[in-house]
């Protein structure tokens, strides 16, 4: 979904009306899956096998950028997430525009799928919160429910605490887009939702390990949100460069 939907932002943000007709109107109703590749994702494209059309970005020197659909992809792999595939982009395929626009529309479009990463992110801690309340509240230990445990309490007050936090960040930057914003956002939301899954393992305990809880669904998913389109590092970085433009 997110790569879709910065797939469908980057075509739109070009001055190529022949492009935009071949592709927008199959995104817009749902018939045309697409995925992004761009120096943001890492080496490799997610769901790439999925995809009707694969939109790799390919930076040069200067104004060098150019934006081409690739052929096809190298051989699958597996990814944290059972739910994700990785796959490297073919070297071939079609150059569909080139230039400085280009590198303005990637960066409109990873500024979108970041906050729709954000987005994510901060569901999938809420999620691991609430079936970690859940569990704590009915399993025993001593005669008592675990969740009873100051020190469990607290746990779970820091976890509620550091996504109520990156709540606002996200709603914000959906109001404001700018990338700064989105920035803030994606960080607090990464690295909520990864303390969040970290929280939920240990007060599970060994169950928490298991492929058999659905639990293991939610941790995997975690942590490769907490870096796509952008590490933590990445995205302070682009705070404090926000920042210093506006100060400037």
């Amino acid at each position: 979904l997110v790569e879709t939907v910065a797939g469908a932002v980057l075509v739109a943000a070009l001055d190529e009306p022949a492009l935009a007709e071949r592709l927008l109107p199959g995104i817009a109703s749902g018939g045309l899956l697409v995925s992004l590749h761009t120096s943001a994702t890492g080496p490799y494209a997610l769901d790439a096998d999925a995809a009707d059309r694969l939109l790799v970005v390919d930076r040069g020197d200067g104004d060098g950028t150019a934006l081409r659909i690739a052929a096809g992809h190298g051989p699958v792999r597996a990814s944290v997430d059972p739910v994700r595939r990785l796959a490297v982009p073919g070297a071939g395929g079609e150059v569909v525009a080139a230039g400085p626009a280009v590198t303005a529309a990637v960066r409109q479009a990873t500024g979108w799928a970041r906050l729709a990463t954000a987005a994510q992110a901060l569901g999938v801690g809420l999620a691991l919160l609430e079936r970690t309340v859940a569990y704590v509240r009915q399993r025993s230990q001593f005669g008592a429910p675990i969740g009873s445990f100051q020190a469990v309490k607290h746990r779970l007050a820091d976890t509620l605490i550091a996504l109520e936090f990156a709540r606002p960040l996200v709603h914000g930057a959906a109001l404001t887009l700018t990338a700064a914003d989105v920035a803030a956002a994606k960080t607090a939301a990464g690295e909520a939702a990864y303390a969040a899954a970290r929280t939920a393992l240990q007060l599970h305990g060994a169950v928490g390990y298991t492929d058999e809880l659905d639990l293991s669904l939610w941790l995997r998913k975690a942590r490769p949100l907490r870096d796509a389109w952008g590490t933590p590092a990445q995205c302070r970085a682009a705070v404090l460069e926000g920042w210093a433009s506006a100060s400037a």
